[in-house]
């Protein structure tokens, strides 16, 4: 029986918008886990890390607030996914603002160097998350996790077990952008890193596009993690997000990218995050994530 280690990381140091760190219990309260249950998977539950709230300490630098606290919770958290994934369950990672992905990759990364693996990644995103300290207008560092993941950025965040980058851009996509500053795109077009703009899906088609995509993060690797920012969906399916961007991903095309995604074989680790239950409806959204994870976990409509 194949096992999956859940593992809650209810932070949301790295945006101004309060209410991600809610993510894991929507999630849960979805019954996320007696539905991976139901499909033949033990299921491993650690709970929720134990991560600060932004009321009980200043943000620090301007450029990139909580830094400190965000590296920490990365770190903690790259050593749970590390350990979960060495005993041979598939990590669920539970968000959270999506600065959480520096510390799952960063795991995930590792666990592979250790077997002398690569690993790929895919990333469901209206957003590029590609700003560093000295790009971002905001400093919030959950547009700032994709650069540091390919080592650009703060030591504390690309450093995380001594090595960077964690992905070689070559083994990397970013799938639903739609919103994306100019030095974002400048970064992305220097290093040369395969993206799939809303446009893209829109003109070929999300199998298409999915094809490619998991072509890319499939090729002269040994596995891919995934992590889907819930604003990859559109705002219609998806209202309960931090920074909602029209015209994104609909509920079959969703569906589709994560079915194809299953179909593989060869996802590694899954990570979803930016749920924020105060802006939602009914849980709606954090009910169509859990059914994204099932989807991606093997879920068939026959």
């Amino acid at each position: 029986m194949q096992e999956i280690a859940i593992i809650g990381v209810p932070m949301d140091l790295g945006a101004d918008r309060r209410g991600v760190d809610m993510g894991p219990s929507a999630l849960r309260y979805a019954d996320l886990n007696e539905k991976l249950q139901a499909l033949g998977y033990e299921v491993e539950d650690h709970g929720d890390m134990d991560v600060i709230i932004p009321e009980t300490r200043h943000y620090g630098d301007p450029h990139a607030k909580y830094l400190d606290e965000i590296a920490d919770a990365c770190r903690r958290l790259a050593q749970t996914v590390v350990q979960a994934y060495e005993e041979g369950k598939t990590p669920l990672v539970l968000g959270g603002d999506h600065s959480i992905a520096v510390g799952t990759v960063s795991g995930m990364s590792e666990a592979f160097r250790r077997q002398n693996k690569t690993l790929g990644l895919i990333w469901f995103d209206a957003h590029a998350d590609m700003n560093t300290p000295e790009t971002s207008l905001s400093g919030n560092v959950h547009g700032m996790p994709m650069a540091a993941i390919l080592g650009y950025g703060p030591k504390p965040l690309t450093h995380i077990f001594d090595f960077a980058p964690k992905i070689l851009p070559g083994n990397a996509v970013i799938v639903g952008l739609r919103d994306v500053d100019r030095a974002e795109a400048e970064l992305l077009k220097r290093i040369g890193m395969r993206v799939f703009t809303m446009k893209e899906i829109d003109k070929r088609g999300i199998g298409t596009v999915l094809d490619e995509a998991l072509s890319i993060v499939t090729r002269g690797t040994d596995g891919f993690s995934c992590t889907l920012d819930a604003d990859f969906l559109d705002p219609t399916d998806s209202p309960g997000v931090a920074t909602p961007v029209r015209g994104g991903a609909d509920y079959r095309e969703a569906h589709l990218a994560m079915e194809m995604i299953s179909d593989t074989k060869k996802m590694a680790s899954f990570e979803i995050t930016e749920i924020n239950p105060i802006l939602d409806e009914k849980n709606k959204t954090a009910a169509f994530g859990a059914e994204l994870i099932l989807s991606a976990f093997g879920k068939q409509i026959l």
